[in-house]
């Protein structure tokens, strides 16, 4: 299996996700959201597999500085694709892309779960 985790190095979750999987021996490709923001048919497909309100982080620094016309865009699908690819940040993290499931956020489930798909 293929894996993709996108975060960024100082996220407490990020870090302990990686350990996790570093330790279990799941290879992994990790994707920095400060290096280089995800492609609009990436950022698509997260939105349909888990929604807008899984996806975007609204507990975040990033969001807590937009304006009112910003937040409004995420409450559609379209408009939360936008917003994601300008901003990054707002993505909830990590976010682990096998390529036919994906998981935000992460705990020892998360990682029990990941071991068990094919």
């Amino acid at each position: 299996m293929s894996m993709d985790i996108y975060g960024i190095k100082t996220c407490d979750s990020c870090r302990k996700a990686r350990k996790w999987l570093d330790e279990a021996g799941v290879a992994y490709r990790w994707h920095d959201l400060r290096e280089q923001a995800p492609d609009e048919g990436t950022v698509q497909r997260w939105l349909d597999e888990v929604g807008v309100d899984k996806l975007v982080n609204r507990r975040s620094t990033t969001w807590r500085g937009l304006d009112d016309a910003d937040r409004e865009r995420a409450a559609t699908v379209e408009g939360a694709q936008s917003l994601l690819q300008e901003y990054p940040m707002l993505v909830k993290r990590p976010l682990i892309d096998t390529g036919d499931v994906v998981l935000v956020g992460f705990t020892d489930q998360t990682g029990t779960t990941l071991l068990e798909l094919p």
